[in-house]
C-alpha cells in the first residue's frame, strides 16, 4: 500500500475524515480545511501516539482541549498530525509491523545524533530526517 494511503488510514480513513482522496493533491485540500479534531484521537486510540507525545510533536493538551471544543484542527495543526502520521505509516512499513516501527521512533539513534526519531518530528527538516534514515534502512543501506 502507498504511503499516502497508508497515512490517510492512519488518522481514520474515509470513516473519520468523511471523504476519500482520489488524487494527490486531496490530501493538501483536506489539511487546508483542517482535520476533524477525531482524526488525532484515531491516532492515540490506535496506538500510535501517547497523549505526551501528541503534546510535543502536533500540538499543546491545552491547545487540544479548545480544539475539541471546535471539533476541527487548523490547518497547521493537520499538517503537523498528517506528517507525524506520514513518518510513522514508512516506520511501519519498514520495520514490517506497528510494534517494530514503535520501538524504532522512540529509540536513540546514532544516525540521528543521538535523537529519538519521533522527536524529530515537530520540524519539517526534523522529519525529512527520519524518513531519509528509513528509506537507508529500507533499501538495505548501512545508516
Amino acid at each position: 500500500m502507498a504511503i499516502a494511503a497508508r497515512t490517510f488510514e492512519m488518522v481514520g480513513g474515509q470513516e473519520v475524515i468523511g471523504c476519500a482522496p482520489t488524487r494527490p493533491l486531496d490530501l493538501a485540500r483536506l489539511v487546508r480545511r483542517g482535520l476533524p479534531v477525531a482524526a488525532l484521537q484515531h491516532m492515540l486510540s490506535s496506538g500510535r501516539l501517547t497523549l505526551a507525545e501528541v503534546d510535543r510533536v502536533v500540538l499543546p493538551r491545552r491547545t487540544l482541549a479548545n480544539r475539541r471544543k471546535v471539533g476541527r484542527l487548523t490547518a497547521e495543526q493537520s499538517d503537523r498530525l498528517l506528517r507525524v502520521a506520514r513518518a510513522v505509516a514508512t516506520a511501519e512499513e519498514t520495520f514490517g509491523s506497528q510494534e517494530k516501527a514503535a520501538a524504532w521512533l522512540r529509540r536513540p539513534t546514532r544516525a540521528l545524533a543521538g535523537e529519538r526519531p519521533l522527536d524529530l518530528l515537530d520540524t519539517d527538516e526534523g522529519t525529512r530526517a527520519v524518513e531519509t534514515l528509513l528509506g537507508r534502512i529500507g533499501h538495505g543501506i548501512a545508516a
